[in-house]
């Protein structure tokens, strides 16, 4: 990760959180750049509730707002979490470039292939999360 995405990553937080929608755009973004910019060193906790909320959102059609509503009851969970491998690539689709967007329709659609790219790039991963949906009672 460049500094100049986690710039445009900030910047990109602003323009979600005052959008205002009620489905939440905003976790989209911050379960995408989460997945993205994870590195070894930091709880794996982060990753694997970045993945889920990928996993809710492109496979249910979770809103980010009952993404958010998942990762409260993830939250309550008091074993550990399991450390995942991280892919050599993470996505073509970066902050940078959904930030180069126009504002409105078109950076929420691109949010939502920088979602579809992050979470195609951890495909190694989609058992794991999907059985954690599970086990946690997300999905059936």
């Amino acid at each position: 990760m460049t500094n100049a995405d986690q710039l445009a990553y900030e910047e990109l937080c602003c323009y979600t959180l005052s959008r205002g929608d009620p489905s939440f755009i905003h976790q989209h973004a911050v379960d995408a750049f989460g997945a993205q910019s994870f590195t070894f060193g930091q709880k794996p906790i982060r990753l694997v509730f970045a993945l889920i909320g990928l996993h809710l959102h492109l496979d249910h059609q979770f809103t980010g707002r009952q993404v958010q509503l998942a990762h409260t009851k993830l939250g309550r969970h008091e074993g550990e979490w399991p450390v995942l491998p991280l892919p050599a690539d993470r996505g073509a689709i970066t902050a940078e470039a959904v930030g180069m967007a126009a504002a409105g329709p078109e950076r929420d659609s691109i949010i939502e292939r920088w979602c579809a790219s992050v979470w195609a790039a951890f495909r190694d991963n989609h058992p794991v999360v999907i059985a954690l949906t599970r086990e946690h009672h997300l999905v059936p």
